[in-house]
């Protein structure tokens, strides 16, 4: 084989190896960034639930949270810098493909497309709130004023009323994946031990079940502010949680359904450590 060829072939190589060493370190911090906001809202809805808590179960509850602490502000900009990381990991895989046999195809591309845009958005929020700008509002107030907005746009409740059965959908197939382990397909799962195993199945079906419910119930009241014409009866994050303790089971679903969240943030963390990117 030619000299240069060979030349080029290692340095494509080389140019391989960096790249996807480089996706890999911004998952695993997307992922840990991740993990750190689900754990805050779980531990924010917990204290709800106890009423003690007098933060918004969200978001911006987690952010004012995590300021008040030692370092805040490096934490903050530390979890900004890991949610771009998890965006432009995703864009990798909306323009190059994901791990597996079909991660190649526009039913795993569309997906991570839309999930790069979301998490962007959610780092440009995060980094806004460290820089003093804003990005810490009320989930429930950006709820209400989209769906208000939305509506009064041609056809406006009909698409209130779909994106909310759109966020059903999604919540149930969360819910589902998470009992049925689907997450195995995508860890080292050579590299786990017995207690690794437990950890990742306790946590990976206990949070990814609140996680799906919270998904579902959010939707069902976006659905119902389009059928009643009600924008204010579209709830974020924060309404969605408190929701659960209006049941007949009172706090204790909220309880429930909040220590799943924090499940899913350590759930966050184990994927950081032993997915396979």
């Amino acid at each position: 084989m030619d000299v240069r060829v060979m030349a080029r072939t290692g340095r494509g190589r080389a140019r391989r190896a960096a790249d996807g060493s480089v996706a890999e370190g911004a998952a695993r911090a997307g992922l840990t960034a991740r993990g750190v906001i689900y754990l805050l809202v779980g531990v924010l809805a917990l204290q709800i639930a106890f009423g003690t808590g007098n933060r918004q179960a969200d978001r911006g509850g987690a952010l004012a949270e995590l300021s008040d602490r030692p370092f805040g502000a490096v934490l903050l900009w530390a979890l900004g810098l890991g949610l771009v990381g998890m965006a432009l990991w995703r864009l990798s895989e909306a323009l190059f493909g994901a791990v597996g046999k079909d991660g190649h195809t526009a039913r795993k591309r569309l997906p991570a497309a839309a999930r790069c845009v979301f998490y962007a958005f959610v780092a440009y929020s995060v980094l806004a709130f460290a820089a003093g700008s804003g990005g810490g509002g009320s989930s429930d107030r950006q709820s209400r004023d989209t769906t208000a907005r939305v509506m009064e746009v041609p056809a406006g409740r009909w698409i209130v009323g779909l994106a909310g059965a759109g966020i059903v959908v999604v919540g149930v197939v969360i819910g589902v994946q998470a009992l049925r382990r689907r997450y195995h397909r995508k860890l080292k799962l050579g590299e786990l031990g017995p207690r690794a195993r437990r950890l990742i199945d306790v946590t990976g079906v206990g949070g990814g079940a609140a996680r799906g419910v919270v998904f579902a119930a959010a939707g069902a009241f976006a659905v119902r502010a389009a059928v009643d014409y009600a924008p204010e009866r579209a709830k974020g994050l924060d309404d969605t949680l408190r929701s659960f303790a209006d049941t007949p089971l009172g706090p204790w679903l909220l309880v429930g359904v909040a220590a799943g969240l924090v499940l899913f943030g350590v759930f966050s963390f184990a994927l950081a450590r032993w997915r396979r990117v």
